[in-house]
């Protein structure tokens, strides 16, 4: 049996929602990582852009899973700017070494999805099983369990390769 963990960062909790999803059909381990910074409102909103535009990392809280007991960690960002959240740009830094396999999926209102995974492979030094993007307003709506299916369907059969 593959061990998977679903490690995401979320501010205003889409990313968490599409996490948890992914965690419970796949029946594994979740971890959402803590940013120290407080992204809370319009100035965290605003904080949260420029520190992504800059590439900046942040202080994260120490992790409960160590990704190298893992087969496969999927990572899930928010988009902002353009660019990885910081708290997941760091966490990719730190950990790039202990993963074995890699998916991707992020939540978005733009259109940079290619970019963010772009960053995503180069900064973890992997090339991801399978990715899954989903707009902002699929996950308010609940629109977004067919993609979910279809990422985890993807997953599976990568895993079988």
């Amino acid at each position: 049996m593959m061990k998977i963990l679903v490690v995401f960062y979320s501010r205003s909790g889409k990313t968490k929602k599409v996490a948890g999803k992914i965690s419970e059909l796949l029946k594994c381990e979740i971890e959402e990582i803590i940013d120290m910074k407080n992204r809370k409102g319009i100035p965290g909103f605003l904080s949260a852009g420029t520190d992504a535009n800059l590439r900046k990392l942040t202080a994260i809280k120490e992790i409960k899973n160590n990704p190298s007991l893992y087969d496969l960690v999927i990572v899930g960002t928010p988009i902002w700017s353009s660019n990885i959240s910081t708290p997941i740009r760091t966490y990719l830094s730190l950990y790039k070494e202990d993963f074995k396999k890699v998916a991707f999926f992020c939540t978005r209102l733009g259109s940079d999805s290619e970019k963010v995974f772009n960053d995503m492979k180069n900064l973890s030094q992997k090339t991801p099983l399978a990715l899954l993007e989903l707009t902002s307003r699929e996950v308010t709506r609940d629109q977004y369990m067919q993609k979910v299916k279809e990422f985890i369907k993807n997953l599976k059969e990568e895993i079988v390769k």
